[in-house]
């Protein structure tokens, strides 16, 4: 494969131009745009970009919400050889101001009007053009409309110089500046190449059928590596990408969409497994079946995964259970899945084995934006619930002796924008420090335990790893989130974030009533069953490990509360924050003797 991101956009585009190639909601219909389509205003946006006088290596910015313009101001500049830079549609002017700068960039891709207000309350007079997807109201003289600009001819000499560039690309060459969420310190610009996301293609492609038929939804960020990676691997295959803009609303529009190509983060699949288990709960006769389905569905997976094929007795129950659950089950995420692609941050077994007994696979992965991201996964002809998968070929994943995870391979960054210091401190003699904890099984699997900076060290001097407890906990479909606390402190509390649904599912059980969640959550026979159901798990621990009492909240986590990653992954430091004084009241009433949980 074609080893540099513009020219392998230009193959896709010719190879496959008749087929759809992206598509988006708008009103009650799909605006969608052809594989030649596509490969044309890319192209255009390169020339554009030539002609308004970006120099190769130049940065040029992208500040939108998912779409199909996301994706071709992507491949515009990347075609124009110059790099990248995506910005999260949620960040603040701050956090704008701080990219902008940082990386230099002199020409910014926005969605809206929300973006361009942001931007230019940002942007300081190193950005010198700011190009709007949709019609926005600004007086300010460097923002035009994306199709104003493309209504303009280029000129001829750019289209001599995009050929002149793309041919002078190399797959060593930087292709996008990735800034990393930054919750304690500044973020950091990682230097992603070419030839780094194209080999991911190039070791997906080994494991994975993927066809031009398949199509896929994109709802998680395209700021983020992830979905980012995988977009380009969805385009070099020929598929179709369907953009989600808000992923709130990916639960309405994966039954509509029905994807046979997904990546995801734990947060979705939670969901459904949650609300699945919390429906057959409504009554003993619905439990029974929902139970007896699952072993069915799950003995049939074990049976394959053996290499034999079920019987007639068992086809036949696998059919019934099909009929009354297990269809329900795809049904949630879309219907069935070529690739289920899962990572962000870790996965439960026992969500993994739920979705097997409904003929999905979940592969789990693992890596992070400084490989591009990919490190290890799970596919079809290779897998292991409860680990990330296999290192991706090419790669190689050592473990340090005080067990940090550790990776060589050529998708590695070229290092840290503007930050020597930075860069020398995480890649140590070609080797990438990863942060997390973690080992490899006598088959090669890499099974991570924790994030090194999230590790508990007691006052005692007790070192716990907060993940496998609280994955534990939340395999209870009343617990949403659950955050341990402890760091240089005697002993371990919890903060829990009970599913608002099972909440009041358990407030009805208990003959409850109330006016509002907060009464629920308040009420001592709430508190005392949560506390029964968190001492099952909790007692079966280490005494050292042993959460000494807990508090409710009710605060959602999502983007917009700040207490999340893009990936949806819990900001620990930012939860102790925000909640210090609930810590610290928790911590003084323990010492005082008043909780013993």
């Amino acid at each position: 494969m074609e080893r540099h991101l513009g020219r392998m956009l230009r193959d896709a585009a010719a190879e496959h131009a008749a087929r759809v190639a992206t598509r988006a909601r708008r009103g009650n219909g799909w605006v969608t745009k052809s594989y030649a389509r596509l490969g044309h205003e890319v192209d255009a946006i390169a020339r554009v970009l030539v002609d308004r006088g970006v120099e190769p290596g130049d940065r040029v910015a992208v500040f939108a919400v998912n779409r199909p313009e996301w994706s071709v101001a992507d491949f515009g500049i990347l075609t124009a050889g110059a790099v990248s830079v995506p910005i999260y549609q949620t960040s603040t002017v701050d956090q704008v101001r701080y990219v902008l700068d940082h990386a230099g960039v002199t020409v910014a891709f926005v969605g809206g009007q929300h973006e361009v207000d942001h931007l230019l309350s940002a942007a300081g007079e190193s950005v010198r053009l700011v190009v709007a997807f949709d019609p926005v109201t600004s007086t300010d003289p460097r923002v035009v409309q994306l199709d104003s600009l493309l209504s303009d001819p280029p000129s001829r000499a750019s289209a001599e110089e995009i050929e002149r560039r793309l041919a002078a690309g190399q797959p060593e060459d930087l292709a996008s500046i990735v800034y990393t969420s930054g919750t304690t310190a500044d973020p950091k610009g990682v230097m992603l190449s070419h030839g780094g996301f194209v080999d991911q293609i190039d070791s997906l492609s080994q494991f994975f059928d993927i066809t031009p038929n398949d199509h896929s939804l994109c709802f998680l960020p395209l700021a983020h590596s992830f979905e980012r990676a995988w977009t380009f691997c969805v385009f070099a295959n020929g598929c179709l990408n369907t953009s989600c803009a808000d992923p709130k609303t990916v639960g309405e529009v994966l039954p509509i969409v029905r994807p046979t190509l997904l990546c995801t983060v734990p947060r979705l699949l939670e969901k459904v497994y949650s609300v699945a288990h919390s429906n057959a709960a409504a009554s003993p006769v619905k439990q029974r079946v929902f139970s007896w389905a699952l072993s069915v569905g799950a003995k049939v997976q074990r049976t394959h995964q053996r290499g034999k094929r079920p019987g007639a007795v068992r086809n036949g129950q696998l059919a019934l259970a099909d009929r009354l659950v297990l269809h329900k089950i795809r049904d949630a995420i879309g219907g069935p899945k070529n690739v289920l692609a899962c990572g962000g941050a870790p996965l439960r077994k026992e969500i993994e084995e739920f979705f097997s007994a409904a003929g999905v696979l979940v592969c789990q992965g693992y890596g992070l934006t400084e490989a591009s991201p990919l490190v290890t996964f799970n596919s079809p002809r290779g897998f292991r619930f409860g680990s990330t998968g296999r290192v991706m070929p090419g790669g190689t994943v050592a473990i340090s002796d005080k067990g940090e995870v550790r990776y060589q391979g050529p998708n590695l960054m070229l290092g840290y924008w503007r930050d020597e210091a930075a860069s020398a401190e995480v890649l140590v003699d070609g080797w990438l420090r990863t942060g997390d904890i973690g080992h490899v099984d006598s088959d090669g699997y890499l099974h991570i335990t924790d994030r090194i900076k999230d590790v508990i060290v007691t006052s005692g001097g007790k070192n716990i790893a907060p993940t496998p407890i609280e994955q534990a906990l939340m395999a209870d479909p009343l617990f949403e989130q659950a955050i341990l606390v402890g760091d240089r402190r005697p002993f371990v509390t919890l903060l829990v974030k009970p599913s608002l649904p099972d909440l009041e599912a358990l407030g009805a059980k208990l003959q409850l009533t109330w006016q509002h969640a907060t009464e629920l959550a308040g009420h001592p026979s709430v508190v005392d069953e949560i506390k029964k159901r968190v001492a099952a798990v909790s007692d079966l621990r280490p005494k050292h490990e042993q959460i000494k009492d807990l508090r409710l909240l009710l605060e959602e986590f999502t983007l917009d509360s700040g207490l999340v990653t893009p990936t949806l992954k819990v900001k620990r430091s930012e939860v102790e924050r925000r909640f210090a004084a609930l810590i610290e009241d928790m911590y003084a009433k323990v010492t005082a003797g008043g909780s013993k949980g």
